[in-house]
């Protein structure tokens, strides 16, 4: 088995834990405040890896160009997190969880403009899979409850969270090209941590941290952690893999998302979100399975 795919592999995995912490931790915090809280965290832990394996002095050698990417793709990340935490506060896990995974339809189609990765019939029936299985766990009536009970449209930020997360990967897969993936993602945790805590302190949200109960600051850290680890496993994947199979192994974490809101949040699953979900897992088998 190459290397990369096991990297992907246990990216998912760790992935599939975080949304499941994120959305108990951010119950009764604001969503701006509790991305620049779960990034401190990932800030810490990405450094300590860094120095830890001595890629820090590899930073003196980092190109412009590289500079340029990896902050473009930890804005789009920062935007892609504060999107997806103010739809992950008012949606539930699985709704908004097939939103975000469908960012791998956008990613393998900038994949194949930009960084000239092939698609063919394989790529293209997997891309009508998951746009069906999206469509297909969208609970209707589920959403227009948990709209009402919100006042704000978490359906559309979860879109834009699936649209950041895309642009995410893209500009990193090329940010990280020419360096340690390690130190790369510590550079873009950085630029994510700083876009953050600008959002906190316009939206006037910086006082509430001390109101954050105990339980929150627990599974906001989990959740970091979790990301943390993910995020490393997924750029070294990346690095080394390509974005087209890298990415889609990374949403198979939907599998763990779904089993976890059931388990542990008491999220039923209705006949029709169980086919969207086979609908899903197929259409990525088929984008990593014919790479």
């Amino acid at each position: 088995m190459e290397l990369w795919l096991i990297y992907a592999i246990l990216a998912s995995a760790l992935a599939g834990i975080t949304s499941i912490f994120s959305k108990i931790g951010v119950k009764n915090v604001n969503s701006h405040l509790a991305t620049a809280i779960r990034t401190v965290v990932i800030v810490i832990f990405s450094w300590v890896i860094v120095f830890i394996t001595g890629s820090h002095e590899e930073i003196r050698a980092v190109s412009a160009n590289t500079w340029i990417f990896l902050v473009l793709s930890g804005l789009a990340t920062g935007g892609s997190w504060l999107c997806f935490f103010y739809a992950l506060k008012f949606g539930t896990v699985s709704n908004v969880s097939p939103l975000k995974k469908s960012s791998t339809i956008l990613t393998v189609l900038l994949a194949f403009f930009i960084l000239n990765e092939p698609v063919g019939l394989p790529q293209i029936f997997g891309i009508m899979f998951i746009a069906a299985g999206t469509f297909l766990m969208l609970d209707k009536k589920e959403s227009q409850k948990e709209q009402g009970k919100s006042g704000g449209n978490w359906l559309l930020f979860g879109l834009l969270a699936a649209v950041f997360a895309s642009l995410t990967t893209i500009f990193g897969s090329i940010g990280i090209a020419e360096i340690n993936a390690n130190l790369g993602n510590a550079i873009r945790v950085v630029v994510v941590l700083a876009s953050a805590i600008v959002m906190v302190l316009l939206t006037g949200n910086s006082k509430g941290i001390k109101k954050i109960d105990k339980k929150s600051w627990i599974f906001l850290t989990l959740s970091a952690l979790a990301t943390g680890g993910s995020w490393l496993f997924f750029f070294h994947a990346l690095q080394n893999g390509p974005a087209s199979a890298v990415v889609p192994i990374d949403k198979l974490s939907i599998l763990l998302n779904i089993l976890f809101a059931r388990l542990i949040l008491g999220e039923k699953q209705s006949p029709k979100r169980l086919i969207g979900l086979t609908c899903l897992v197929m259409g990525t088998l088929a984008l990593i399975l014919f790479v």
